[in-house]
């Protein structure tokens, strides 16, 4: 394994990674800590120890009292501060960087039908939008550890990755992590729909027009469930907490609607 210094590309490569899993998970035992080394020419234990580094210079893994190894680096903080708040930026160099050292295209680093991709720039811009999305997604499960950021439920096949601001809404927040919120598949529509509002202060609501029309029919065990949500506070996610002034856009769309 090298021993010489870290370069620039690899901490970029690690940064992502650090956004895209849990921090809890980066352990030299873990195959895609073992598997990142390899592809950097680094040891597991280096790899851990430079998410360590990194953690340091994240605002919220600060206010939890993580901090770096000792051995942080100029090099780590000029990277951090290059692409903290350019998510879009980080995603895409990094898997420039991934394919170059699997010798890939950068098409291959997504699930994409390859087919069927426009050509010239329209396909540049294709295969940009899907790695910012697989960034989003990874990168707001991996903050909340994989659960349900109301209920707690941790399949992470019933998990979304749901903006707070959509997508189509505002183009700046697209990529931003602190611009979404995990939740499962049912509440993710509710949320998108005003059928269910969460407040600048993390505070959960829910609408009148959650149940639809006709109360009666609905079990009484699963109505008491859903009320049952109404006023508690979010579960918080571990890092890139939801940014309030965005929570406060869709809330005031809630509030207008369910006036």
């Amino acid at each position: 394994m090298a021993r010489d210094n870290w370069t620039e590309e690899q901490i970029t490569i690690v940064l992502y990674e650090y956004c895209r899993n849990p921090f809890g998970q980066f352990s030299a035992t873990k195959q895609f800590v073992k598997e990142l080394g390899q592809l950097l020419g680094r040891t597991p234990g280096a790899i851990v120890r430079k998410v360590g580094n990194l953690a340091s210079f994240d605002p919220q893994m600060k206010a939890r009292g993580v901090g770096g190894l000792g051995h942080t680096g100029k090099l780590d903080e000029v990277v951090w501060n290059r692409y903290f708040g350019h998510w879009d930026k980080l995603a895409y160099n990094a898997e420039v960087l991934i394919v170059q050292l699997k010798n890939k295209e950068l098409e291959q680093s997504v699930d994409i039908d390859l087919e069927n991709l426009p050509v010239g720039s329209e396909r540049t811009q294709e295969v940009k939008r899907r790695i910012n999305q697989d960034f989003f997604r990874n990168t707001v499960l991996s903050s909340y550890e994989n659960r349900c950021c109301i209920t707690g439920i941790n399949n992470t096949k019933l998990l979304h990755a749901c903006h707070i601001v959509g997508w189509s809404d505002d183009e700046a927040n697209r990529t931003n992590p602190q611009n979404g919120l995990c939740l499962n598949v049912l509440f993710h529509k509710a949320y998108d729909e005003n059928f269910l509002g969460i407040s600048p202060d993390y505070e959960i609501l829910v609408s009148d027009e959650f149940f639809g029309a006709k109360l009666d029919s609905i079990d009484s065990s699963t109505k008491e469930f859903i009320k049952s949500i109404n006023h508690r506070k979010l579960i918080m996610p571990k890092r890139f907490l939801p940014d309030r002034d965005l929570l406060a856009i869709h809330f005031d769309n809630y509030r207008n609607i369910n006036a």
